[in-house]
């Protein structure tokens, strides 16, 4: 594979000489597109020596070759690591004021960005808002880690593990020819024109999982219930209900290989949603709702051949129990359940499962939820072979 590594200007570009090396040890071809901070942290022999290609970060030397179009056309993926917050900031903007600004907006390929920077950076609203806005375009991200910072501060900011990054480099593939249907995000099920009943979720950890697996070279359908900040190049059908969400779900796993149901599906639904706004004036301090259950959704899929994959939230650290009974239960392959009292996970960027067969635990694992979709999906991966 083409490799084109960018390096932008922050404390942790020397680590881009570790990525260089694991990718250039794997068999991959790297030409490395550093920016003039960068090479105030890192000098061009380093790269030089270690990609065995010559570093010319100039927009404006050899102009004759077009460098920026030959570059974004070379490269079957273009990496940056580290991606400063400055950097997120001039690509969501579209800025091309430098040549690796220029070869990100000449490219049509794949783009991934390993952000690091401190954590106040990370969690401003302009960073998180520019790094939506890359997203929606389809650019994938390693997320960043958490641990010691450049100063005496520790948090979340600090570039990904080498082994991540590389990860997300090279992780496509495994599910070349396959069909995978995800699921993600909370149903809403309507009271009236302007009220509904909901849950927490943000669709995040299945968004990860329909990316993850993209990346692996299935093609990806992801049925989204309320969800935002989709990528434009993913395939999404929007749903708001659990009764939308099964009929798509008819509709599309006729061809499907693998179902990842990551969306929590409300467990019931208003017998009678009123068509008129519901006014406090006119029904007084109390009112009653009446609930009638939801089909179960995923324990009705019964097609042979269909790998399915449940998730559960549970409030209780002893997970094991419950994710058993739901696996069979909902005749699935695979569930995974996680702890979310005390508002833990949903809207948040890490994760924590545990991962069990009808045989019992398959592991357990904590990080990103970026982190925790790659593992997933090479735990199906290995599966379906």
């Amino acid at each position: 594979m083409k490799v084109l590594l960018g390096v932008t200007g922050g404390i942790a570009a020397y680590k881009a000489a570790e990525i260089i090396r694991g990718l250039t040890e794997l068999g991959h071809d790297v030409r490395v597109l550093p920016t003039q901070n960068a090479l105030r942290f890192i000098g061009a022999t380093t790269l030089e020596a270690l990609s065995h290609n010559i570093v010319d970060s100039d927009l404006y030397t050899d102009v004759e070759s077009v460098k920026h179009i030959e570059l974004a056309q070379w490269a079957d993926v273009i990496v940056v690591a580290p991606a400063t917050a400055s950097f997120l900031a001039r690509a969501a903007a579209g800025l091309a004021d430098d040549l690796l600004g220029n070869v990100i907006l000449a490219s049509t390929g794949r783009i991934l960005v390993a952000p690091a920077m401190h954590t106040e950076m990370w969690v401003n609203p302009a960073t998180e808002s520019n790094t939506s806005i890359l997203k929606s375009r389809g650019v994938e991200f390693v997320e960043p880690g958490v641990g010691r910072l450049t100063g005496a501060d520790s948090g979340v900011g600090r570039l990904a593990d080498t082994a991540d990054i590389l990860k997300a480099v090279t992780s496509s593939g495994s599910l070349s020819g396959k069909r995978v249907v995800v699921t993600a995000g909370g149903t809403h099920e309507a009271i009236d024109p302007v009220r509904f009943i909901g849950n927490s979720s943000s669709g995040k950890q299945g968004l990860a999982i329909a990316l993850a697996a993209r990346r692996s070279g299935a093609q990806v359908t992801l049925i989204a219930a309320n969800v935002s900040d989709v990528p434009a190049n993913l395939e999404v059908i929007a749903v708001t209900s659990a009764l939308e969400l099964q009929t798509q779900l008819e509709q599309v796993l006729e061809s499907a290989d693998v179902l990842v149901m990551a969306a929590a599906v409300s467990d019931y639904r208003i017998a009678e949603p009123n068509e008129l706004k519901l006014k406090r004036a006119e029904l007084g301090e109390t009112l009653t709702l009446t609930l009638v259950a939801n089909p179960d959704i995923l324990g009705n899929i019964n097609r042979p051949g269909l790998f399915k994959v449940g998730f559960a939230a549970e409030t209780s650290a002893d997970l094991e129990p419950a994710a058993m009974q739901k696996l069979a239960a909902k005749g699935c392959d695979l569930f995974i359940a996680n702890d979310v009292s005390n508002g833990a996970v949903f809207g948040a960027e890490n994760n924590s499962v545990l991962v069990v067969d009808a045989a019992g635990i398959v592991d357990s694992f904590s990080g990103s939820k970026a982190t925790v979709a790659n593992k997933l999906i090479d735990i199906i991966a290995a599966r379906l072979r």
